[in-house]
């Protein structure tokens, strides 16, 4: 949670702005996959819609290319796949492989912000309308994955980001598979629930997970079915299922939900940052905790996601005042 909004090319970055391209152009000709292409019915920015989907620049599931294309490694109902998503001429191009091929094509309009509706947002400040302005590709991606958004966003808790974003690429190399397909560099797919309840209590440790966010993952993987099963529910509901779950709370179940759901309205609340960012720059109170952001959220009901979003966009934060959050590594106590 701690510096998960700090205004460094962090996390806040990734879900408040564009991904950077990271990943090498595959050096071997890509073996053809299946293939679909959707027309958005307007514009569409690549790196703003799947970039909450990234978790750090080093995260094994996802790369940003030079080309502008962006690939993904899921595992899916149907088992692993990865995505390879392109704009051309105003069309989103997806190409597929693996077991998951099948699944990702055909969720590939929802997770571009088919069911998202920019123009039901009206923005009531002019930083917020000015940032919506210089964005006009944003839509919110809708992934269709519960335990794909929730175990990062566990490990998330209450930590740096790069403490999170270690843990997650060590723990998916490791017990993770290879991404089908001609994958760029060493992407893999995250681990089945099953594996993610028999990793050693000694390699949380190693990948510096404490024993509370470890045991969290642990009760919900045990019941990831049922917990899958809220894709088919309001975020509302889904939230509530979610934090049926010992040790997942708001913070937790709203940044799943925002990614698994393409939710616009489920708010970051218990947030180290989120708060004092939003209040600055919609009021000048860097001091604002969760009440005061969400009473001036308030006016963008239904919408108050889309709308801390585009503050994040705008790239007004609060200066510091003190030192950044020490990391720390328990891997090596």
């Amino acid at each position: 949670m701690a510096g998960r909004f700090d205004p460094r090319p962090t996390r806040t970055t990734v879900r408040g702005g564009h991904v950077a391209a990271t990943g090498r152009v595959p050096r071997q000709a890509a073996a053809p996959g299946r293939t679909r292409s959707w027309t958005p019915p307007g514009p569409l920015d690549l790196g703003l819609v799947l970039g909450p989907l990234r978790r750090g620049p080093a995260d094994p599931t996802f790369r940003a290319m030079p080309d502008g294309s962006v690939w993904r490694a899921s595992r899916t109902p149907s088992g692993p796949g990865t995505l390879r998503v392109s704009m051309r001429g105003g069309v989103a191009v997806g190409e597929a492989w693996g077991p998951g091929a099948d699944w990702l094509l055909e969720q590939l309009p929802r997770m571009l912000g088919e069911l998202d509706d920019p123009s039901a947002f009206e923005p009531r400040h002019r930083l917020v309308a000015l940032a919506q302005h210089r964005r006009p590709g944003l839509r919110l991606t809708r992934t269709g994955l519960v335990m794909e958004s929730l175990i990062p966003s566990i490990l998330e808790q209450k930590v740096t980001t790069q403490e999170a974003y270690r843990a997650w690429q060590l723990l998916v190399r490791k017990y993770g598979v290879p991404a089908p397909g001609p994958a760029p560099g060493r992407m893999y797919v995250m681990p089945e629930p099953r594996t993610w309840a028999l990793i050693p209590s000694w390699e949380w440790h190693r990948a510096g997970v404490d024993n509370k966010r470890a045991s969290t993952i642990l009760r919900a993987v045990r019941v990831a079915r049922r917990l899958e099963e809220a894709v088919g529910f309001e975020p509302d509901a889904a939230q509530a299922r979610l934090e049926l779950v010992s040790g997942i709370g708001p913070w937790t179940s709203a940044e799943t939900v925002q990614r698994s759901h393409g939710s616009a309205d489920s708010v970051t609340v218990g947030d180290l940052h989120l708060p004092g960012i939003v209040g600055y720059a919609l009021a000048g109170d860097r001091d604002a905790d969760d009440s005061v952001m969400l009473e001036l959220l308030a006016p963008y009901a239904g919408q108050r996601h889309r709308a801390a979003r585009l503050v994040l966009l705008s790239g007004r934060t609060p200066p510091r005042r003190q030192p950044r959050m020490p990391r720390g590594d328990i891997g090596r106590l």
